[in-house]
C-alpha cells in the first residue's frame, strides 16, 4: 500500500460522522492515471481518488478539479457520483485526495456493449446521448464554472497544442498527418460555443444502472475543461469510424442485429436533448480522430523509449496510422 490506511482511517472517522466498522481498502484495477480505491465501512461505500505518489507537473493529476466539476454539475442533475469531502492535506494519505459515493452499475469498455439484449443496447446507446447532452446543456457561470477554463477559440487552441505534441512525440512521417495539420486550422466552423466539455466521452467512462439500460454517472473527469460541445459529441462518435480491433470501435460489425444505433441515430438523439443549435460536421470528426491519432503516436514514442512495455508497443503503434487515415476518410466523404 502506497499510503497508511490506518491514518486514512482515522481522518475519514474525523471528517465524516457516524462510520462504522471496520475500513476495508480495495485498489480498483485499471488504467487510470489518477489511482482510484473503493473503501468500504459497514454503513458506508465510498470510493477515494487520489494524485499519483512522486514528483508531479503543476496542471498535472488535477483531483481538485475533478472534484470541483462533479460536485457542481450534481447540483443541476448532471449524472455524477455524489461529492463527499475533499482534502488538501498531504499528510494524510501524501497526495491531494477527495471521497465521493459508491455507486453500483455496469461499466463496459467494449463499445458493443457484450452480455446485454438487442433492446437494451439501443436504450443505453439513448441514454449516453441523453447524458451528453445533459452536461452540454449546463451554463458554466450559472454552477460556478466560468473560470473552469479559457472560453472561445477552442479549437484553434487543441489544434495548436496536438500539433505541437505531434511534433514533439513523431516516431515515422505520416502525410495523413501533415494534410490535417494544414487542413484543421483553415476549416474551423465560425460558431464559437463554450460549454463544459469532458474531454474523454464514451462508453468506457460511463456507469449503466446495475438493471436499466440507463446512464447513472459520468465518470473520469481528469480531461474536463470548458470547451466546444462538438469536440464531446466527435470524440462520442469514433467508435462507428474505427473497428473492433482498434480501440474497440463498431466499424463493420452488425448493427441492426446487435440492436446499436447508426451515428446519425445516435448524433439525432443528442441533437433531441440539447439546447444548442449547432450541428457536427466532417471538422469535427476529423479534428476528434486526429487527436487520437496524436495520442497514439505518444504512447508509441514512450513505448519506443522505454517508457512503457514493448506489448503495449506492440498494440498501440499502428493506430496512430490508422486513426490518421480514418480522418483523411471522414474529410473524403468515405468515413
Amino acid at each position: 500500500m502506497e499510503f497508511d490506511p490506518e491514518r486514512l482511517d482515522a481522518f475519514l472517522r474525523t471528517s465524516i460522522p457516524g462510520l462504522k466498522g471496520l475500513m476495508h481498502l480495495e485498489r480498483i484495477s485499471g488504467g487510470q492515471s489518477n489511482p482510484t480505491f473503493f473503501v468500504t465501512y459497514d454503513n458506508r461505500r465510498l470510493v477515494l481518488r487520489k494524485q499519483p505518489s512522486g514528483n508531479l507537473l503543476p496542471s498535472a493529476h488535477a483531483v481538485d478539479r475533478e472534484y470541483r466539476v462533479m460536485a457542481a454539475l450534481r447540483t443541476v442533475g448532471v449524472p455524477v457520483p455524489a461529492m463527499v469531502l475533499y482534502c488538501d492535506d498531504r499528510e494524510v494519505i501524501g497526495t491531494l485526495f477527495y471521497i465521493m459515493e459508491r455507486l453500483e452499475g455496469r461499466v463496459f469498455h467494449d463499445a458493443a456493449l457484450p452480455g446485454v439484449t438487442a433492446q437494451e443496447r439501443g436504450q443505453m446507446y439513448r441514454s449516453l446521448a441523453q447524458a451528453l447532452a445533459a452536461l452540454h446543456n449546463v451554463n458554466p457561470a450559472a454552477v460556478g464554472l466560468s473560470d473552469y477554463g479559457k472560453s472561445g477559440n477552442y479549437f484553434k487552441r487543441q489544434i495548436s497544442r496536438w500539433t505541437r505534441q505531434w511534433e514533439l512525440s513523431r516516431t515515422r512521417d505520416d502525410a495523413n498527418i501533415e494534410h490535417l495539420i494544414a487542413w484543421l486550422p483553415r476549416n474551423i466552423p465560425e460558431d464559437d460555443v463554450t460549454g463544459v466539455s469532458h474531454g474523454d466521452y464514451r462508453v468506457g467512462n460511463v456507469m449503466f444502472h446495475e438493471t436499466e439500460p440507463r446512464v447513472i454517472a459520468i465518470l473520469d473527469w481528469e480531461l474536463s475543461t470548458l470547451g466546444h460541445p462538438l469536440a464531446d459529441l466527435a470524440h462520442a462518435c469514433m467508435g462507428w469510424h474505427s473497428r473492433p480491433e482498434e480501440y474497440g470501435g463498431l466499424e463493420g460489425l452488425d448493427l441492426v442485429t446487435l440492436g446499436l444505433p447508426t451515428e446519425a441515430e445516435f448524433v439525432k438523439t443528442y441533437y433531441d436533448a440539447a439546447c444548442h443549435n449547432i450541428r457536427m460536421t466532417s471538422f469535427h470528426m476529423a479534428f476528434a480522430l486526429f487527436r487520437f491519432a496524436v495520442i497514439f503516436e505518444g504512447i508509441a514514442a514512450r513505448a519506443k523509449a522505454g517508457n512503457a512495455a514493448d506489448s503495449e508497443a506492440e498494440k498501440v503503434g499502428p493506430l496512430s496510422a490508422r486513426f490518421a487515415q480514418h480522418a483523411l476518410n471522414v474529410l473524403r466523404g468515405r468515413g
